[in-house]
């Protein structure tokens, strides 16, 4: 066990000592862990409302951020030794303290979910862009007149006076053709990407089960 007063050799000028390499560096980071706990109880803002405890707090929690694992330790010394190599040394320092914390799995179904509404918008707008690109044919508005002749029953428009279609009509009409545009495929959640994916599992299953009832009917037919 660390003789009394060891903890305090841990510590110079408020700043935890990084510990050495091996079993004695083991052995030095579990005396640090103990030094900071009883650092944390003393200076802790909860517990010191000291403003110079609070910094004190600050610095003795980054040195035990850097000092507790060997990895980070290792790093700490190459931004120490190189400090010209400031952008390397910053994104190691962001990783570090930034990139095990967040949840992979969060990360990827963001990413998914980004990606599904980007892949909605696009269809939605290509889709959109079609329909008024037919619509501008002559072909869409004689398909439209001829749809306007069987509703009215053969009346035409120029015997009613050239009055204008009645919009209800009209869109109706137009719904209608749409509905006959060869070529261009509504937007729809199942074809997203994310939506697939999910649903992919469920797929593999079905061609498996598919699969295994194919295999027992071509076995009974040759036993028979």
């Amino acid at each position: 066990p660390p003789r009394p007063g060891r903890r305090r050799h841990l510590l110079r000028r408020g700043r935890l000592l990084r510990p050495p390499r091996g079993e004695a560096g083991r052995q030095r980071v579990a005396e640090i862990k103990k030094a900071y706990y009883k650092l944390s109880l003393k200076h802790h803002p909860d517990k010191n409302p000291d403003p110079e405890s609070r910094a004190l707090f600050v610095k003795v929690a980054n040195a035990y951020e850097i000092l507790k694992d060997e990895e980070t330790r290792e790093k700490y010394d190459y931004a120490v030794a190189h400090p010209e190599e400031f952008f390397y040394n910053t994104a190691q320092y962001y990783r570090a303290y930034y990139g095990y914390k967040t949840d992979t799995r969060s990360v990827l179904i963001g990413l998914l979910l980004i990606v599904s509404a980007f892949q909605y918008i696009n269809q939605l707008t290509s889709y959109s862009q079609a329909i008024e690109s037919v619509k501008q044919t002559p072909a869409y508005r004689n398909r439209l007149k001829a749809l306007e002749f069987e509703r009215t029953g053969g009346i035409s428009s120029k015997k009613k006076g050239n009055k204008p279609m009645d919009k209800k009509v009209e869109d109706e009409l137009r719904n209608e053709v749409d509905l006959q545009i060869q070529g261009v495929q509504k937007p729809s959640v199942w074809n997203l990407c994310g939506v697939q994916l999910i649903l992919l599992p469920y797929l593999i299953g079905k061609v498996v089960h598919l699969c295994c009832l194919f295999g027992k009917f071509v076995g009974f037919g040759d036993t028979g």
